[in-house]
């Protein structure tokens, strides 16, 4: 599947569901990709939403890079969303 992915740098914390939330351009339509501050915290440390908003930043290409393997596979759970582990 040749898609053309795209990710803005548009991430925010969203406290309704405890991740690190960020939008993909696919093929110019929007699909949602999240991270959970708990897997943030496990991956790369952190206490607070704030440090763990920073750790995405830190390293937002390897986890921009996990979520379009995610998105070439179809990994979508049924809301329409795309959770990295």
């Amino acid at each position: 599947m040749n898609q053309a992915i795209q990710f803005p740098d548009r991430e925010e914390w969203n406290a309704d569901i405890d991740a690190v939330s960020f939008p993909a351009l696919v093929n110019g339509m929007q699909l949602m990709c999240a991270i959970k501050g708990e897997k943030l915290a496990h991956r790369f440390g952190g206490d607070t939403p704030e440090q763990w908003l920073a750790a995405f930043c830190d390293h937002r290409w390897d986890l921009e890079e996990e979520a379009e393997a995610l998105i070439q596979s179809q990994q979508e759970d049924d809301h329409g969303w795309v959770w990295l582990s």
